[in-house]
């Protein structure tokens, strides 16, 4: 999804971190699958989102991991092109699981972008909790740590006047434009229906691969 007069934010970090627990609190919806199971996420999500008078586009992206399968290589390849195209940067860790190595090359990867990002530490639950599991993150040497429980709502307010802050007002809606038409792309696995909306955008944004149920929920392409 592309927009003149919205900012692109995309959500990026290992696999789950809470990406989509955080796409869906944002959008005030439930597109994004959210599974225990790691790699649920494979394609770009896009949706817009009105934050008080602030209108910008979320990318809800699979998770960045070192595998070497193929599969793992297509969801890298679509999260890095997620960072490419979005003009602020929301990276997730997991504060239960601590800082680990993945979390480490993905900050180096992020600070080659020269993009604006915050830093999220997830999964705090409480203030109680909070000091003592962002205590390892700021050896990554950054200015500020975001605590944030994406399930239960703990810091999003902070985080959403944060991001605020990096966003211009805008008048429009979050809706589709009036007059808009919807389309659908039903069939059997593996029959095309990524490659033909990829056709269709003019860029790649589904996953397309042999493996039948690469494709493991809607996603919108405005």
């Amino acid at each position: 999804m592309t927009s003149e007069s919205a900012a692109l934010v995309a959500l990026v970090g290992r696999p789950n971190v809470g990406k989509s627990t955080l796409f869906n609190r944002m959008t005030r919806r439930r597109d994004a699958i959210v599974d225990s199971t790691p790699g649920v996420t494979r394609d770009r999500h896009y949706a817009r989102v009105k934050w008080e008078e602030r209108l910008f586009v979320l990318i809800d992206t699979g998770g960045i991991d070192e595998g070497d399968d193929t599969m793992t290589g297509h969801v890298r390849r679509q999260a890095l092109q997620a960072i490419d195209d979005a003009d602020i940067i929301l990276f997730l860790m997991d504060g239960r699981q601590g800082l680990i190595p993945g979390d480490t090359e993905i900050v180096n990867l992020l600070r080659r972008s020269d993009k604006q990002v915050f830093f999220i530490v997830n999964k705090i639950d409480s203030p109680e909790i909070e000091i003592d599991l962002l205590a390892p993150f700021w050896e990554l040497g950054v200015d500020q740590l975001w605590p944030l429980s994406a399930d239960h709502g703990y810091g999003f307010r902070t985080l959403m006047e944060g991001l605020s802050e990096h966003l211009p007002e805008s008048s429009l809606s979050d809706g589709l434009p009036e007059g808009t038409i919807r389309l659908a792309f039903l069939g059997r696995p593996n029959v095309g229906k990524s490659s033909m909306i990829n056709t269709i955008i003019g860029q790649e944004r589904m996953v397309v691969s042999d493996i039948a149920g690469t494709t493991r929920d809607s996603v919108d392409t405005l």
